[in-house]
């Protein structure tokens, strides 16, 4: 398969999967003014109790369309006291045809990704990876780019930058990009280093997976805290700073892991970890 094909189509699952959350949260939000209360402030994140209303809302939908092939007509539209006016169950219908995409480009993407060998020989073997994260990984990282573990954790922005703190946004770790301007001269620009789909994938939904699953990669998140807990110069570290720490170290460990596993399938050298080149330590438990 075509790297770039794949890209586009995993970013597409995921485009639609942010509008329709946005399109739930929207929905939320409407009735919640229409029930005389204020809506949440955070347009990515539903509370249990828009989550629930959420649910109210489909069963409402369910009631007045049912056996129906298309939607009622404005004019043959009678509320039901969840749904009353016709532009409602027009947004709500919105959300359930997302929805109903969203579903269909992952299982397209579950069989996709089921041939790839990095999944039949790595991926399927990993706790808290799934095809979905798997096609995330398989289609923004380059093993053939990547002579080096730490290329990854570069692009990932799981480094640390020369003032010792992790790869951001910050201006001190921007650099200066050359391009081409809307004139057709050359002229340059600040730009981050990374690449923010995959950080916020990474740290945001892998991460998390990976302590929901258990496994090699929750021990290592929980032994990595303990450290830092025990250590007198991160003692002092608030538990979210430590927590965030080890989900860092966590997802590091993983894409060393990643980085041999992918370069060896693909007949590519295999570079020894530092930590193991160097200090002795097994490999993938105590990267820096």
């Amino acid at each position: 398969m075509r790297k770039e094909t794949l890209r586009t189509l995993v970013r597409g699952a995921y485009e639609i999967q942010k509008l329709r959350i946005q399109a739930g949260n929207h929905i939320v939000a409407n009735w919640k003014v229409k029930a005389g209360q204020t809506p949440g402030e955070k347009e990515d994140v539903m509370d249990d109790e828009g989550k629930k209303l959420l649910q109210i809302i489909r069963l409402s939908y369910t009631r007045i369309t049912d056996g129906l092939v298309n939607l009622p007509t404005s004019k043959r539209f009678t509320g039901d006291g969840v749904i009353d006016d016709y532009t409602e169950l027009c947004l709500v219908s919105q959300y359930i045809t997302l929805e109903k995409q969203e579903k269909e480009h992952f299982a397209k993407l579950r069989i996709i990704i089921q041939e790839h060998p990095l999944w039949k020989n790595f991926l399927v073997n990993v706790r808290g990876v799934g095809p979905a994260m798997a096609s995330v990984i398989i289609s923004e990282l380059d093993p053939h780019k990547a002579k080096y573990p730490s290329s990854f954790w570069k692009f990932c922005s799981l480094d640390v930058c020369e003032d010792g703190k992790g790869r951001s946004r910050h201006k001190e770790h921007l650099r200066t990009i050359e391009y081409t301007n809307k004139e057709g001269k050359p002229a340059e620009r600040q730009g981050i280093t990374f690449n923010p789909f995959i950080k916020t994938k990474m740290m945001g939904v892998l991460a998390s997976s990976f302590l929901r699953a258990g496994g090699e990669y929750a021990d290592i998140y929980n032994a990595y805290k303990t450290r830092l807990m025990n250590h007198p110069v991160h003692a002092e570290k608030t538990k979210i700073h430590r927590h965030n720490m080890a989900m860092r170290y966590m997802c590091k460990c993983f894409l060393l892991n990643l980085h041999m596993a992918w370069r060896k399938l693909e007949g590519l050298p295999v570079s020894v970890p530092y930590a193991e080149a160097k200090l002795g330590l097994k490999h993938g438990k105590d990267v820096a």
